[in-house]
């Protein structure tokens, strides 16, 4: 899920950005300071969303620089155990497909590509026996979060699948929204009218 989240923090400002405004130059610096910043409490940090207050500039004497005891809101994306989400695939291995969310990759496990016997080609495409179904690199999916691990912080992993109602190729959604087609339904027989003969 994305979220906005408040952090207070003192941000430096070296004298190189002191030709521009207090605002922008503090900007820059917390980009600068949380460009790629992952944690297990805040998630994935997206951008700066806003600057709430800006405290008068404190210089520190051997440094020349000034710090700014700063608020301001970032916007996060946090993954989340069971939830939903779209993505293309980037990439397909034997033993399943990585697929790209945006600010994170997650991986699929063969197994939970589809609910189906899955073999794997040379072209990087995944095929199901029984449904004929296949997944390429590029294609537009929906799946659900079912592990995220932040064993390693700055590289996340987090486990998918698409073997769910809805999930899937988004094509595959389509078509199993689409009624099923059973055998035809036989119009019944016109009833014979019969005559009953007057008797005279």
């Amino acid at each position: 899920m994305f979220y906005n989240i408040k952090i207070q923090d003192h941000i430096r400002v070296p004298p190189k950005l002191f030709s521009k405004s207090v605002k922008e130059s503090v900007i820059q610096r917390i980009r600068k300071k949380y460009d790629g910043f992952i944690s297990k409490e805040f998630g994935i940090v997206i951008d700066v969303a806003d600057i709430d207050t800006i405290s008068e500039g404190v210089i520190i004497p051997g440094d020349g620089a000034s710090y700014y005891d700063t608020t301001f809101d970032l916007f996060v994306y946090r993954p989340e155990l069971q939830e939903i989400v779209l993505g293309n695939i980037r990439d397909i291995a034997d033993f399943g497909a990585f697929i790209n969310l945006g600010p994170i990759e997650g991986m699929i496990h063969v197994s939970q590509t589809m609910d189906d016997f899955v073999s794997f080609s040379k072209e990087k495409v995944l095929n199901g026996k029984e449904t004929k179904r296949s997944l390429r690199v590029s294609d537009r999916c929906k799946a659900r979060i079912i592990a995220v691990s932040y064993k390693d912080v700055s590289n996340p992993k987090l486990g998918l699948t698409m073997r769910q109602p809805q999930l899937g190729r988004l094509d595959w959604i389509e078509e199993d929204a689409k009624p099923k087609e059973g055998p035809a339904e036989k119009a019944p027989a016109p009833k014979k009218e019969s005559k009953k003969e007057e008797k005279k």
